[in-house]
């Protein structure tokens, strides 16, 4: 099934835009919403609606740009159903995040249990994260670890967690991509530097 894309997709893709143009992706110069475009279209290649499209590419808004203000807005621009995927994929709605390994178990916790929209929408966002995580690591090697708030050995954790979580819950079409990209990842990471 493909979806169908309106209106409501092109308002999202500017509001992202707008929400995020000052941001670029941890540790590089790369504008954020490449990001955002690479997970909303993880999603649509996986089958995902037009509301989960649109709550890819504002999955990170709250998180990133204005907590709970910024989740009423999308509610109120998008309707409720997009304001409840992106509720489920946030981690936390404070400008003061909390300890980084607390907010991933509860993350982990959380999704144990989280329909299959939030799912696919987090696993996409995993993906891409985990395949730049991958690139930037064949790139700079160790150095890439001081960029996270856990340190090399926290993030394999929880990307391997991540990933038994989607390989047991789904979507498989993008659960088994994010399988192989970590094991890739946790092997070369393992290997000793040149």
């Amino acid at each position: 099934m493909s979806a169908t894309l309106g209106k409501p997709f092109e308002a999202a893709l500017v509001y992202a835009t707008q929400l995020h143009a000052d941001q670029k992706r941890k540790g590089t110069d790369i504008p954020y919403v490449s990001h955002l475009l690479a997970v909303a279209s993880l999603v649509l290649e996986a089958g995902g609606d037009e509301d989960e499209a649109i709550a890819a590419l504002l999955h990170d808004g709250p998180e990133d740009q204005g907590g709970l203000a910024t989740l009423a807005k999308i509610r109120m621009l998008f309707g409720q159903r997009v304001g409840d995927i992106v509720e489920a994929c946030s981690d936390t709605f404070e400008a003061e995040k909390p300890a980084w390994k607390a907010r991933k178990e509860a993350y982990l916790a959380h999704l144990r249990d989280a329909d299959p929209s939030v799912l696919l929408i987090s696993c996409a966002d995993k993906l891409h994260n985990a395949r730049a995580i991958l690139a930037d690591f064949r790139r700079h090697g160790d150095g890439l670890w001081e960029r996270f708030n856990g340190g090399r050995e926290d993030i394999l954790w929880y990307y391997g967690e991540l990933s038994k979580i989607f390989t047991a819950r789904g979507p498989a079409i993008l659960a088994v991509q994010l399988a192989w990209v970590v094991e890739l990842l946790h092997a070369e990471a393992a290997r000793p530097a040149a």
